[in-house]
């Protein structure tokens, strides 16, 4: 039942902004620009809005929100009940599950960070 209604929501919202950007190309790009913006997509000047911009709302756009969110689905954590075996990426490429690296009853400490 979720899963439906993740697929009507997407789809309707989809509908809408594919016609709104037939409707109002100019204004469009306006919103667009300014999504952009929010995530800091326009810092690259490599990468315009030609190259993006038009991908949304298309078919492979739909496809892509549906796979995330339904993914999402499975991804909910419980305080009091076990974590979620996510699928991770080791450094070697390889895909694996985050359970995989538990050992014995010893305590998974994940530490996240970033290099910039």
């Amino acid at each position: 039942l979720q899963k439906l209604l993740i697929l009507l929501h997407v789809t309707l919202c989809v509908i809408v902004g594919k016609t709104l950007m037939v409707l109002f190309p100019n204004a469009m790009k306006r919103y667009i620009l300014k999504l952009g913006a929010k995530s800091r997509m326009n810092e690259n000047p490599k990468f315009s809005y030609e190259n993006w911009g038009p991908t949304f709302f298309s078919f492979k756009y739909l496809l892509f929100v549906l796979k995330v969110k339904w993914k999402r689905l499975e991804d909910e954590a419980y305080e009091g009940h076990p974590a979620p075996n996510t699928p991770v990426v080791t450094l070697d490429g390889e895909v694996r599950h985050l359970l995989d690296f538990m050992q014995d009853n010893r305590p998974l400490i994940l530490n996240f960070g970033s290099c910039t």
